[in-house]
């Protein structure tokens, strides 16, 4: 018997009519989150003015392509322009070329798209525009390494970075450090024309200069920051990085530069506007929502056991909210790689979720990324249910081996629970919501 059932004061939840199916709920809360920062929903009342002179268009990110396409359908004169994005996450353009690139370890097609780039926005007037359509993942698709650096060089620091539990804005400071182009080295390229960046955050706190590592904004952090966070994680570099950052030749241009003036940026589309949707949705459907926070880090597993707490509280004690309700939050957590399993940061979420409510009835969740990608993985991440152990056990799947190995993919293609939604074309990170009735 529930806990709920022995404290007389707390009426008997009633059950609401859009409770069905809970997996159909929580898929619907999952898409709704994601049209809500589609750049065809929220990119069209936010574009600038046309100028006198010419609109360049360039970019990068998992959404590039699809806000290149918003601009083309809504821009009112001539434009051209190339963006960047991941392979897989491209969009049919006419007037803006849109490329296909490596993320989250950079390739030769990234770089060679920064280049083209950096030759596009050359010789320009101040009669021109610049427009600049950044969302996350540009800082892996943006691949211009300074001098002295390698792509190879690049590569390793950033697969050093993914798997050392740094979080995104430690690891955008790196990167930022060791490139030509990003922490605001990009708008300088454009000059003298004016530059107008249109953003989708990826980022917990919706810090721009952080998104993509902010190729168009200035930069506060430094070369020695970038040092501490290498020898906070113990992540090994090659000696012409460090030698790069000991240097100070990677310092970027900071806030107050007058280089950067006339220049706007516009944050288009945040995760707690995703948030805002799924909750909407979900009182629409007759359920209470509350957001816990969006823009949540830290480990997975360590989340996990945060929301599972919480969970409980609810489902036995009806405390700090009714059910039948449905918790949500977002933001970007980590996962420290010490296993050989497949997964993303959301099925790692979901597999100690799992652990920690230990069958917990009237419990269902569901993690993603909203960008379709968790991780690097083909899903977009999975679904919970009270019956998932039970379940995993009558296939010889075990929970807590599956995330000692870091394969919360493993385990959920086992029980056909994974999510593929294919590229969405958005990305405003991590997507969770759990159901408690």
């Amino acid at each position: 018997m529930l806990a709920t059932d022995s404290h007389p004061t707390l009426l008997a939840p009633q059950h609401p009519a859009g409770l069905t199916d809970p997996r159909a709920l929580l898929r619907d809360l999952f898409d709704t989150a994601v049209a809500a920062v589609s750049a065809s929903h929220c990119l069209p009342p936010q574009l600038p003015t046309p100028p006198k002179g010419r609109t360049v268009v360039i970019g990068a990110g998992k959404a590039a392509a699809a806000m290149a396409q918003a601009v083309e359908a809504h821009w009112q004169g001539e434009i051209s322009g190339l963006v960047v994005t991941r392979y897989g996450h491209g969009a049919p353009c006419n007037r803006i070329e849109v490329v296909e690139a490596a993320h989250p370890v950079p390739d030769e097609a990234g770089q060679r798209a920064a280049q083209r780039m950096v030759a596009l926005v050359e010789g320009l007037t101040a009669d021109d525009l610049v427009l600049c359509l950044i969302s996350g993942g540009g800082s892996a698709l943006l691949a211009a390494p300074a001098e002295g650096i390698t792509l190879a060089d690049k590569q390793a620091v950033n697969k050093a970075l993914l798997k050392s539990g740094a979080n995104i804005g430690e690891m955008n400071c790196v990167r930022k450090h060791l490139s030509a182009l990003k922490g605001g080295r990009l708008a300088l390229r454009c000059a003298p024309a004016r530059v107008e960046t249109l953003l989708i955050s990826d980022i917990p706190g919706d810090d721009p200069t952080l998104i993509a590592s902010g190729p168009t904004l200035p930069d506060a952090t430094t070369c020695a920051d970038a040092l501490a966070v290498i020898a906070k994680y113990g992540i090994e570099v090659p000696a012409n990085v460090r030698a790069h950052l000991e240097s100070g030749a990677g310092e970027t241009p900071k806030p107050g530069d007058a280089r950067f003036d006339g220049h706007r940026s516009v944050t288009l589309a945040t995760a707690q506007q995703s948030l805002e949707a799924a909750a909407a949705r979900a009182r629409e459907l007759g359920f209470e929502a509350h957001i816990l926070s969006d823009s949540i880090e830290g480990e997975s597993r360590d989340v996990a056991l945060v929301h599972a707490a919480i969970a409980r509280q609810v489902a036995q004690h009806g405390q700090p909210f009714r059910k039948p309700c449905v918790i949500l939050s977002g933001g970007e957590t980590t996962v420290t790689v010490r296993g050989s399993g497949r997964g993303g940061r959301n099925a790692e979420f979901l597999l100690a979720l799992a652990v920690a409510l230990d069958g917990l009835p009237g419990v269902h969740a569901i993690a993603c990324d909203t960008d379709g990608i968790d991780g690097s993985e083909d899903n977009a991440g999975a679904l919970l249910a009270p019956d998932t152990l039970t379940r995993a056990a009558a296939r010889g799947l075990s929970a807590r081996a599956h995330l000692g190995n870091n394969d919360g993919y493993g385990f959920f293609a086992g029980l056909d629970d994974l999510i593929v939604t294919g590229p969405t074309r958005t990305n405003v990170n991590d997507f969770r919501a759990i159901l408690i009735v």
